[in-house]
Order: structure tokens, then C-alpha cells, then sequence
């Protein structure tokens, strides 16, 4: 019975010593402050994100990552993992967001959700696999819209394949195809080496590059001769070949470069693909007839609208921008004349080519389609295509500049029949929600 007394005795001493020294642990850490060695984490909410117009599209409540908008913008946003970002802005910004910084986007959410839905409506009726829209602010570069299909709800990722969770007008490059015209027409209108009126010996077919060359074929039927301004009517392939062939391989390179191909766009931390332009020693007078209308090179949509936002801002280039309070960097590719008369142009490739397609009754809407085959396994697939359009709005005074793709559609797959109708949906979207009155000349031919 003893030997049990002084068991227990025992066993509650060294309980009482635990406790004690706990105590006395405890006080030092009040007393003193932590001990070396002993680490103390400070655990801070994540830092929201915001659109332009003041949504919050990301924002942390408690030990939780929301998205209030749901689907909007889920590729852009990105995804956060138990304790980082993982893609997207998320990721890209991580350690701002991570200490509490809120991260402020130039995206506009009614843009942005017009955009959306109008892939939503396209891609699948025309049973494509995705697509992805750019709307820039045409003055600021401001990106107004970054829109992908398939959507994505990162406030559920996991269900999610990593193609759906894809940054894609960002990311995808193509061959951007015959809206290249558009922008090589205004190149060769700066140089002096044609004028809209310009006349060429249009056949169907011509061989271009002499014995190591090839023949460039036109898909719509047209007149035997075409003006500059017809070419792009009827985008004629070898009409552009014509153009360009006063130009030195150095100098029509150097043009592209200037409206941003080849490159990254600088938009620093934001991930984005550059695309690619072959090197100057490969330019022989085929690559030079192929680039002429968008083949052996490629493109991202971000890539696409600001070069095409060039021509709506008068000649300059101004580099795209996602977080506001950024700046970019701004040149002059075109003179602005130049400029102007190359939107006159793309606005009657517009009316007299695919006015129910693109155009808006009432509206002045420039702009150029592109169809382009994709290279698979080494080669032009003649079954699987991109459609492309570039455009902007107003065309004698432009306020914005969009860019779409779509890729591997089904049927009705031409640059006319399915990316330029999205340009036309986002477009009339834009200009609803502007409160813009059409034309005084649409409107007199339209009333009884």
C-alpha cells in the first residue's frame, strides 16, 4: 500500500513540475518576447482583385478564396492553391496578393461578359473546340475584355481540365491568316509602294519564288485585275504578292516587328506567348508572298488586336494593359494620314464585301477577316481551320479594337461565317451599352 502512496506521489510531482514549467514558459514568451528559434506566423487575408469598373472578381473570406463572379474571367484570374497561386493573375501575383495587396484590372465586366457569351453562342453552334476575344481601349491599350471557350469557374477548379483552365488569348498562337493583309497593305500605303487605286494582274493562281518556290491560290472568285482596294475585298492572296514585292525582306520585316509579331508584348509579370516571325535569312521572295497574308508566322489574339490597334490609334503602337497604374510603351509605326486612309479601306471591305456578316447598320465598323488552314503534322491541314477576324469601331474615330479566333470549327468555319458575327455580336453590345446613336445618313435610308 506504501509502494502505491509513493507511485502516485511521484507521478503527481511530475505533473506538477510540467505545469509549472509551462507557466513559467508561458511568462517568458510575455515577458520577453519570443525565444530565438521560435518562429511565429503572421497570417494575413489575400489581397482582392478588382475590375475596372469596381467588381470584385477575387476576394478572401476567412480561410476561403471566392469569386464572385463566378465563370467571368476564370482563365485570366487564374487559381490559388492551399497556400499559393498556382495560375493565372493568381500566381502571377502572387506575392502582392499574398501579403494583402489588392490587385486593380483594367477589364471591364459588361465587355467582358458580351464577350463570353458571344463565343458561348458561336463556338459551340458551330461545333468548334475553343475560341478566345481581345478588346482593347483603343488610346490607352487598356484591355477592356480577355475571353476564352470553354468557360471556367475557378471557384471550383479541380473538375477542370488544364486546356479549360487556359489563358488562351494570351497564350494560343495561330497563323493569323488574311487579316494580315490589312496591316501589310497599310506598311506598303506608308512606303509609297502602292495607293488604294492601284491596279494588278489578278489570276487565280500565280507561282511565286521562282524554281525553289511554290503557287499561292485565291479561294474567292474575283475579276482578273484588282485594285489595292479590291485585293482586300476579295482577299486576294495573289494580289498581295504583287504588293509586296517592292519591298526588301529587311523592311517588310521590320514592319511586322513594329506592330508587335515576334515579340513579347510588354506587359510585364502577366504571361502571355509571343508568337513567331521566320529570321530575315530565311525571307526569300516566297516568304515574303506567304507572310503577305499571315502563313509562316504566328500570332497571339493579344498580339493581333494591338497591331491592329496601331491603325486605330493613327499609326501608333500602344502596348496592351491588364493592371491598372501600369504603363507600356507607345510608337509610331504609321503616319497617321496612312493610318486613316487604311481604316477607310477596311471599313469598305466591311460594306461591300460582308456588311451583314460584321457590319452594323448605322454604324461606321472597319475591320478584316482571316481563314487559316492549321499546320498539322509538319503540314496545312485541309480540314481543320482558324477563324479570324480584326476589327474596330468607330472607324473614322476608333474607341475600341477587338480580335477573335476560333479554332477547329466543324462547318462554316470561314473568317465571314463565324469570327466576324462574334465581332458583330460583342460590337453591338459595346455600342447598346454606350447609349450611340446610329448615323443621320443610315437613318434617312431606313425611314419609310
Amino acid at each position: 500500500m506504501e509502494v502505491k502512496i509513493r507511485n502516485r506521489s511521484r507521478v503527481m510531482q511530475f505533473i506538477a513540475t510540467l505545469m509549472f514549467l509551462s507557466l513559467v514558459w508561458a511568462y517568458a514568451q510575455l515577458e520577453w518576447g519570443t525565444p530565438q528559434g521560435v518562429k511565429v506566423k503572421l497570417l494575413q487575408a489575400r489581397g482582392s482583385i478588382v475590375s475596372a469598373d469596381g467588381k470584385v472578381l477575387a476576394r478572401s473570406v476567412g480561410d476561403r478564396r471566392l469569386y464572385p463572379q463566378g465563370q467571368l474571367a476564370g482563365q485570366v484570374l487564374g487559381i490559388l492553391g492551399k497556400s499559393q497561386g498556382l495560375e493565372g493573375l493568381e500566381y502571377a501575383f502572387d506575392r502582392e496578393l499574398a501579403s494583402g495587396q489588392d490587385l486593380k484590372l483594367t477589364i471591364d465586366t459588361g465587355i467582358q461578359a458580351a464577350a463570353e457569351s458571344a463565343l458561348a453562342r458561336a463556338v459551340p453552334k458551330h461545333q468548334a473546340e475553343y475560341g478566345s476575344v481581345v478588346v482593347l481601349d483603343t488610346r490607352t491599350g487598356k484591355v477592356l475584355a480577355a475571353a476564352s471557350y470553354p468557360p471556367f469557374d475557378p471557384n471550383d477548379w479541380r473538375p477542370y481540365p488544364q486546356e479549360a483552365r487556359r489563358n488562351r488569348p494570351f497564350l494560343d498562337v495561330f497563323e493569323p491568316g488574311s487579316t494580315i493583309k490589312g496591316l501589310v497593305v497599310a506598311a506598303a500605303l506608308n512606303e509609297g509602294l502602292t495607293t488604294p487605286g492601284t491596279s494588278y494582274s489578278t489570276p487565280m493562281r500565280r507561282h511565286v519564288g521562282g524554281r525553289w518556290g511554290s503557287v499561292i491560290n485565291d479561294a474567292v472568285d474575283h475579276p482578273p485585275s484588282l485594285t489595292t482596294q479590291g485585293i482586300l475585298r476579295y482577299s486576294s492572296n495573289v494580289g498581295m504578292s504583287h504588293i509586296v514585292e517592292p519591298f526588301t525582306p529587311q523592311k517588310m520585316r521590320d514592319y511586322l516587328t513594329a506592330y508587335g509579331f515576334g515579340t513579347y508584348v510588354n506587359m510585364p509579370t502577366v504571361p502571355s506567348a509571343k508568337g513567331s516571325l521566320q529570321p530575315l535569312r530565311r525571307w526569300d521572295d516566297l516568304v515574303r508572298a506567304t507572310n503577305a497574308f499571315g502563313q509562316g508566322m504566328s500570332s497571339t489574339v493579344l498580339q493581333l488586336a494591338a497591331a491592329y490597334n496601331a491603325l486605330a490609334n493613327d499609326g501608333t503602337y500602344v502596348s496592351p494593359r491588364l493592371i491598372e497604374g501600369t504603363a507600356g510603351d507607345r510608337r509610331t509605326v504609321l503616319r497617321p494620314e496612312t493610318a486613316r486612309v487604311t481604316r477607310d479601306m477596311l471599313r469598305k471591305v466591311i460594306e461591300e464585301g460582308i456588311p451583314g456578316m460584321a457590319g452594323i447598320k448605322g454604324y461606321e465598323i472597319a475591320g478584316k477577316t482571316g481563314t487559316a488552314q492549321v499546320v498539322v503534322d509538319g503540314r496545312y491541314s485541309s480540314t481543320l481551320y482558324d477563324s479570324v477576324f480584326a476589327g474596330f469601331f468607330p472607324s473614322t474615330a476608333p474607341r475600341v479594337t477587338v480580335a477573335v479566333m476560333v479554332h477547329g470549327a466543324k462547318h462554316d468555319y470561314h473568317g465571314a461565317q463565324l469570327a466576324a458575327p462574334i465581332f458583330k455580336d460583342i460590337s453591338t453590345e459595346v455600342l447598346s451599352s454606350w447609349g450611340a446613336a446610329p448615323s443621320l445618313k443610315e437613318n434617312t435610308i431606313q425611314a419609310p
